[in-house]
């Protein structure tokens, strides 16, 4: 045997050498535990073997086979040892101030800014005389290790009085989960809503078809030809859309909208009642739009009868005609490109009609009980 006897003698217990076999031939595994795994499986199998026929067999040095001898013997472990790294360079106090100016509005600080960015948050450090020098990627670094990101945000509001939504979401909630039952009693239930300002966008040149590796060519140049606003109904039980462009949001034009298309879509479905349901919007105010529904005689409508369900203030996420809307806008409107008022309305129309052929009523998970408990009603 070539070499002096080993000085660190190793046996593996069955579960320590399943360990290392099945580390030394992980193709996944980090090569320098894979070697760590082999060296010790080597000493293992062939305790006679010296330091130098390991080194050979495994393919590493004599000093790495002795290192790893030594270290499983003291510390039965494979693992890199803590490494201390260098020094810090900014105490623990200018980190704490980092993270309370993120968790902080620039304003509390007399900053004129809407939210803060690492480099301002930078800046304030300098500005503060709390260091002489300090990276962007370093404010960002610790940032993110607290989970912070100042630099965005997102819309929120709290509920002024939660017995009052409840009293007006609960039926609206009642009629999403029961409207295909209430279409075989006769009750049609309508979400309607206008989508204003359509932008009719006539660019320079005519948008290019993607082609490999490239997305659809938009021209940034465009001449506005006008806008229109849609007046749309979304049936809740089939998805079915009802709409109308007009040159104005006015109450007229609203009236127009129920009277020229919605009502007669309903006496031709022949249904019993058109269950509405509406927003504070002002071209339908509830005071007016009751009164006008009033003033309507029954010979004129037929047999029609018309609920109004009013939605509650600053609650459009629960108007389904507004998830629709979003649809038409994805599809059809961006990127905008319409020649003319008249093309506009007409790519509508025809969108409406071509959505209708294949048209599913919208999957609404959001329930009165979930509603209910999270409002702490009973």
């Amino acid at each position: 045997m070539r070499g002096p006897k080993p000085l660190y003698p190793i046996v593996l217990t069955t579960e320590e050498e399943q360990t290392f076999r099945r580390l030394a031939s992980s193709r996944k595994a980090a090569q320098g535990g894979a070697l760590r795994a082999r060296i010790l499986l080597a000493v293992h199998d062939h305790p006679e073997w010296s330091n130098h026929q390991i080194a050979t067999a495994v393919t590493c040095s004599v000093r790495t086979v002795w290192k790893w001898r030594q270290r499983w013997t003291a510390k039965k472990s494979i693992a890199d040892l803590p490494r201390p790294g260098a020094p810090r360079r900014f105490s623990p106090e200018v980190r704490a101030q980092a993270t309370a100016l993120a968790c902080s509005l620039p304003r509390e600080q007399g900053i004129p800014l809407g939210r803060w960015s690492c480099a301002e948050i930078a800046r304030r450090l300098l500005a503060l005389g709390l260091v002489l020098h300090i990276a962007d990627s370093t404010v960002w670094r610790w940032l993110s290790q607290e989970g912070l990101k100042p630099w965005r945000y997102h819309a929120w509001q709290h509920l002024l009085d939660p017995q009052a939504f409840l009293a007006l979401a609960r039926p609206v909630l009642q009629l999403y989960a029961q409207a295909r039952e209430l279409l075989r009693q006769g009750v049609w239930v309508v979400c309607v809503d206008e989508k204003t300002s359509i932008q009719a966008r006539a660019r320079e040149q005519a948008p290019q078809a993607a082609g490999p590796g490239q997305p659809v060519h938009l021209s940034p140049r465009y001449r506005r030809q006008g806008a229109l606003q849609l007046f749309a109904g979304l049936s809740v039980a089939d998805g079915e859309v009802m709409g109308q462009c007009r040159s104005r949001k006015r109450f007229v034009d609203f009236q127009g909208f129920l009277t020229e298309v919605l009502m007669p879509a309903a006496l031709q479905r022949g249904v019993k009642t058109l269950a509405l349901i509406l927003d504070h919007g002002s071209t339908h105010a509830p005071k007016r739009l009751e009164q006008w529904l009033q003033q309507q005689s029954v010979a004129r409508h037929g047999p029609l009868a018309i609920q109004v369900y009013w939605l509650p203030k600053n609650a459009s996420w629960l108007d389904q005609i507004e998830v629709w809307f979003s649809i038409l806008q994805r599809k059809l409107l961006q990127p905008n490109h319409f020649t003319s008022l008249q093309e506009l309305e007409q790519m509508i129309l025809a969108f409406i009609a071509h959505h209708n052929q294949t048209a599913q009523p919208i999957h609404w998970s959001y329930t009165t009980q979930q509603l209910e408990a999270k409002l702490g009603v009973n």
